[in-house]
C-alpha cells in the first residue's frame, strides 16, 4: 500500500502511554446494536464466548488482554507527558495518522458531492485499557467506533492479532489490510452522520428477538466493509494507493473474521442466527461491492434482497 503522500490527521489522540485512558477505570461496555462494535470485536471475544456457551456482549465488560508478545511496530510505548492531540511521531502512529487522513479527504470529497458537510471523527490511540464516551474498553475488545463521542478507538497490538493468531493477512500487504479496518470504523462514522446507526438502533430495540436484532447489526457491520470499499475506490482513484496483492489481504481478512469461520473455530459448527457481523462471503461480498461500484448507494444492505 501507497501512503506515504497521504496527508497525515491532526485528529489522532495518543494515549498509549497515558496510563489507562482518560478517566480511570470502572464504567460499562460497549452497547451491543448501538453500532459500538468494531470489526475486532468478534474476533477476541467472539471465540471465547461461542467456545464456552457465552454471549461474547457479556464478555466485553471484563475480557482479559489476551494478546501476548512484543513488537516494536504495534506495541511502541510514548511518554506519558506526551501531546495527545495531532499526529504521532512513531511509525505506526504516522501510518494510523495517514489512513485517518486519507478517509477524511475521501469522505470530505464524496460529502460535498452530495451537498452535505463531513465531520471527521476523532481517533484515540491506546495501550490495554481507555475509558471513553462508551464507557470502559479493553484491547481485548479490538478496534470500535462509539457514536457517543464519534471516537474511534484503537489499540495498535490487534494488528498483530490479525496477522499472526488469526493469519488475516501476511507481509507488507498487511498495511492495506490494516487500513481496511481503520476504514470499517470510519465506515460506521459515516452511518452515524447519516442517520443510519440511530434508525438501526431504534430497529433493534423493537426486534422482537435476538436473532432478529443480530440480523440488523451484520447489516450494519456489511455495510461499514462497503463503505470500507468505497474508501478505497476513492483514495486509488486519486493517490494510487493499491498495490498489487493488496486487495488480496484485505479480502483474507475479511474472510478471517467472518461469524462462521470463528463460529467453526470455536465450537465445531455455525449458528446463523447469532451471526452479528456477516459470513466470510458476506464480509468479501460487500468489502469488494464497495471497491468496485465506488458509491454509498452501493452499500445499501438494508434494501438488499441477499446479503
Amino acid at each position: 500500500m501507497r501512503w506515504d503522500d497521504f496527508r497525515r490527521s491532526d485528529n489522532v489522540e495518543d494515549d498509549r502511554g497515558g496510563g489507562g485512558g482518560y478517566g480511570g477505570g470502572g464504567g460499562f461496555g460497549l452497547p451491543i446494536g448501538g453500532g459500538g462494535l468494531g470489526i475486532g470485536t468478534i474476533v477476541v471475544l467472539g471465540i471465547i464466548g461461542w467456545a464456552l456457551g457465552i454471549d461474547p456482549s457479556l464478555l466485553i465488560g471484563g475480557a482479559e488482554v489476551l494478546s501476548g508478545g512484543n513488537n516494536a511496530r504495534y506495541e511502541q510505548q510514548v511518554p506519558s507527558n506526551t501531546q495527545r492531540g495531532g499526529t504521532p511521531s512513531d511509525q505506526m502512529g504516522q501510518f494510523v495518522a495517514a489512513v485517518l487522513g486519507n478517509t477524511e479527504d475521501v469522505w470530505t470529497k464524496i460529502f460535498q458531492d452530495n451537498g452535505q458537510t463531513y465531520r471527521a471523527p476523532r481517533l484515540r490511540l491506546y495501550s490495554g485499557s481507555v475509558q471513553g464516551g462508551c464507557g470502559f474498553a479493553q484491547a481485548a475488545m479490538g478496534p470500535f467506533y462509539c457514536p457517543t463521542d464519534r471516537r474511534i478507538y484503537l489499540d495498535t497490538s490487534f494488528f498483530r492479532d490479525m496477522q499472526v493468531r488469526f493469519r488475516g493477512c501476511s507481509g507488507k500487504a498487511c498495511e492495506f489490510a490494516e487500513a481496511y479496518v481503520i476504514a470499517h470504523e470510519v465506515g460506521h462514522h459515516v452511518q452515524n452522520l447519516l442517520g443510519i446507526l440511530p434508525k438501526a438502533r431504534q430497529a433493534q430495540q423493537a426486534a422482537g428477538s435476538k436473532a432478529e436484532a443480530n440480523r440488523i447489526q451484520v447489516k450494519i457491520e456489511l455495510q461499514a466493509d462497503c463503505l470500507g470499499g468505497v474508501w478505497a475506490y476513492h483514495s486509488n482513484q486519486r493517490w494510487k494507493s493499491i498495490e498489487p496483492g493488496d486487495v488480496e489481504a484485505a479480502l483474507q481478512t475479511a474472510s478471517a473474521i467472518g461469524d462462521d469461520r470463528l463460529q467453526k473455530q470455536a465450537q465445531g459448527y455455525v449458528v446463523p442466527d447469532a451471526f452479528t457481523h456477516g459470513s466470510s462471503a458476506q464480509r468479501q461480498r460487500w468489502f469488494s461491492t464497495g471497491l468496485k461500484e465506488g458509491k454509498v448507494s452501493a452499500c445499501n444492505t438494508f434494501a438488499a434482497a441477499s446479503l
